[in-house]
């Protein structure tokens, strides 16, 4: 009888462990089995909530899931991160991520809820796009040495946008007048979209703006591009030189990334990566957003990683540098 017993013990357990390592990789590519949820951490209409809902576009028939894009804006790109932050650890709450609520929100906010390199895991970025110095046509200026000009005959009167206090535009801007030593003042907005409206229609000088969405408003005439923020420049605006070219110090990209709560399980962060990098590397959308200016980039995981590390000591210095405050 004991001998018997012991048998169908040792049966059950090599049974359950053959099945636990044939069940749980199974598990992971068959993610996702219900809608996933993608938060966009700024307003709709913005250049996130755009490649967010290209993104999504792209996965709902690959997952054969539905992809709900969530728009949750607020405390430059917290309120959404943190969303994430808080979601189970399980890959059906993702967030389209840039570096506000990623590498500048951690020296910006002390109240910050999350800490992004504990509580967030990083997926894969996917868009590379530099900002563009963009002034209304109005402004008589061509280029970054003839902006610094008016603006130091003129302290204190020119008025640039931001999409928040503490956003990259904001940073963008405070560490070029820093190294061209002029004083400009900041009109900040609830969102990249407010902003560059009032640009548009004059109300506001010039701001740094996001590459992606602004190549048709440069093309048309309705805003002038005189500098790209990255000191590569873009290839949509090959006349357009960098900010470092006259500023050599001033180097700042863009970038945007996907990241998932932290403790998600790796075969399911890999699945989301290689179905992601699929997505963003078809030809379709590379072709959609390099039109306007944003080049496709898949780095995974560590690639995401190692910018967040490379980001958060830069950004803290130009906060610390401008004496910039959170609202």
């Amino acid at each position: 009888m004991n001998r018997s017993h012991c048998f169908r013990q040792t049966a059950v357990a090599v049974l359950l462990v053959t099945t636990w390592g044939f069940v749980l990789p199974v598990s992971a590519q068959s993610f996702p089995v219900k809608p996933v949820r993608f938060i966009v951490p700024y307003p709709a209409g913005g250049p996130l909530d755009e490649v967010a809902r290209a993104v999504g576009q792209k996965l709902t028939p690959v997952w054969g899931q539905q992809v709900l894009v969530d728009n949750r804006s607020g405390a430059g790109g917290s309120i959404g991160a943190d969303v994430v932050a808080k979601s189970p650890p399980d890959g059906y709450t993702m967030v389209l991520a840039n570096s506000g609520p990623i590498t500048i929100n951690v020296s910006l906010r002390r109240d910050l809820p999350y800490d992004p390199l504990k509580d967030l895991a990083p997926v894969t970025q996917i868009i590379g796009a530099p900002m563009v110095l963009v002034v209304h046509p109005s402004l008589p200026v061509r280029s970054v040495k003839e902006l610094i000009a008016l603006a130091r005959s003129n302290p204190g009167k020119l008025n640039y946008a931001s999409a928040g206090v503490g956003n990259l535009q904001h940073l963008g801007m405070e560490h070029l007048q820093a190294l061209a030593k002029i004083k400009m003042n900041h009109v900040p907005y609830k969102g990249a979209a407010p902003a560059f409206i009032d640009t548009l229609s004059g109300r506001i000088d010039l701001q740094f703006a996001n590459i992606v969405g602004v190549i048709p408003h440069v093309a048309n005439k309705r805003v002038r591009a005189i500098a790209i923020s990255a000191a590569r420049g873009a290839s949509v605006l090959p006349d357009v030189p960098g900010v470092g070219a006259t500023l050599p110090a001033f180097d700042l990209d863009g970038w945007m990334g996907i990241f998932v709560r932290a403790g998600t399980p790796q075969e399911t962060i890999s699945k989301m990566q290689r179905d992601l990098a699929a997505a963003v590397q078809s030809a379709d959308f590379r072709e959609r957003f390099a039109k306007l200016g944003a080049d496709v980039v898949v780095g995974g995981p560590e690639g995401l990683a190692k910018i967040v590390r490379e980001e958060i000591p830069l950004y803290a210095k130009i906060i610390k540098s401008a004496k910039i405050v959170a609202e």
